[in-house]
């Protein structure tokens, strides 16, 4: 998605040179980066720019997550994904930010003093976040499973962790050619599995719905190897989509940081303790892999393109944030002035890019313009998909 000025589109030079191939119904992925509390911003985002589009089309509100073959999403944005996929409103989920996010990240880790502090308390912190978590979550989600999304809502769902037991890459996954293995998993699980962040959160210890009253599996935050996972969605896609069918990714960050860190000689020099006990290697690990995994699936849509494989790829954002947001993009920081910062970033960029959707020679406008005008309305009774207690989502 962009705001601002164009970035590049792979494989769409310009719209009157577009081949057959996009005549064709296009294989549609949806990719959200993690980011802790930011994902108040990507909620807030589409949110924002849904609802613009809806007031246009003259209803009341849009299904986004219908709009999508393919969903992927990490850590946090895999809550906000799963979200669009059972048809729940964005609004909500920004809500389940403000209201849960001070529960699920009790205690803020904001330098050497506090992680010591947070230290001192073993894992009480973690502990009462994981409750909260789970809590917020099952409010939003209900018990529906992987199965459940993929045969109600014909939406396919790519959720990267780590399973601890063997240290490696672990991809919950329901699509066309995934198999069964994830099938009975509940998305409350799975987000609480991708979002299990070291020393921000509790490891995920989750029922394996394979094994009736086996051992629990634990999973670690996805974020630790697929923070943004456009890779995932792209490598889904080449797989379930047909081999004359245009892909198109729409990839969706968490409003990162604006720089990085300009030291000395002397200051490369770091002890444990001034990396906050850990605490700042997160943000590290995220910012580099959202510029590498990105560029990763720019050059490959890039390389398969010029093959005669149409594949296109729009990324938001793609420029950069203010720095007046550096105060506020802590991953725990659940301040109600930093969510309101990000909330505001987020309806400035979302404001930005329905202005590139209406200039008619901006390429990843048009793309997303074509998404959204494309997107089924919201029932009028506002109900997608009833909860367990009858609550409308």
């Amino acid at each position: 998605m962009v705001a601002g000025s164009s970035g590049e589109v792979a494989g769409t030079a310009s719209p009157e040179k577009a081949d057959v191939s996009s005549l064709k119904r296009p294989f549609r992925v949806l990719s959200l980066d993690g980011g802790g509390m930011r994902g108040i911003y990507t909620a807030a985002f589409l949110a924002r720019l849904t609802d613009q589009f809806a007031r246009i089309r003259g209803t009341t509100a849009l299904d986004l997550g219908a709009g999508f073959d393919l969903i992927t999403g990490t850590s946090t944005g895999a809550i906000v994904g799963c979200a669009l996929a059972v048809g729940r409103p964005m609004q909500e989920v920004v809500s389940l930010y403000r209201d849960h996010g001070p529960k699920i990240f009790p205690h803020r880790i904001t330098g050497k003093r506090s992680a010591l502090f947070r230290a001192g308390r073993g894992s009480t912190y973690v502990r009462q976040g994981d409750k909260a978590l789970r809590e917020a979550l099952t409010d939003v989600l209900g018990t529906r499973t992987m199965l459940d999304v993929f045969q109600r809502r014909n939406i396919s769902l790519s959720i990267p962790a780590v399973l601890m037991s063997t240290h490696r890459a672990w991809v919950f996954k329901k699509t066309p050619r995934s198999g069964v293995r994830d099938d009975l998993y509940p998305l409350v699980d799975v987000c609480m599995a991708t979002s299990a962040a070291p020393i921000y959160r509790s490891l995920a210890a989750i029922d394996d719905p394979n094994t009736v009253g086996g051992p629990k599996q634990v999973f670690a935050d996805g974020g630790l190897w697929a923070n943004n996972p456009i890779m995932v969605g792209l490598v889904d896609a080449l797989t379930i989509a047909g081999p004359d069918q245009p892909i198109e990714i729409y990839s969706l960050g968490t409003c990162p940081r604006p720089e990085g860190d300009h030291l000395d000689e002397e200051s490369a020099h770091r002890s444990m303790l001034d990396w906050s006990l850990g605490a700042d290697v997160a943000p590290l690990s995220i910012s580099a892999q959202e510029f590498a995994f990105d560029n990763m699936a720019r050059l490959l849509a890039n390389a398969m393109s010029d093959c005669g494989r149409s594949i296109r790829r729009v990324r938001f954002p793609n420029k950069a944030v203010p720095a007046s947001m550096m105060p506020y993009l802590a991953l725990d920081d659940t301040r109600p002035e930093a969510m309101d910062r990000l909330v505001h970033q987020a309806h400035t960029d979302a404001d930005l890019t329905k202005s590139a959707c209406d200039d008619r020679n901006n390429p990843e406008g048009a793309m997303i313009s074509r998404l959204m005008n494309n997107l089924p309305a919201m029932p009028v009774s506002g109900v997608v998909w009833p909860t367990d207690d009858g609550r409308k989502g």
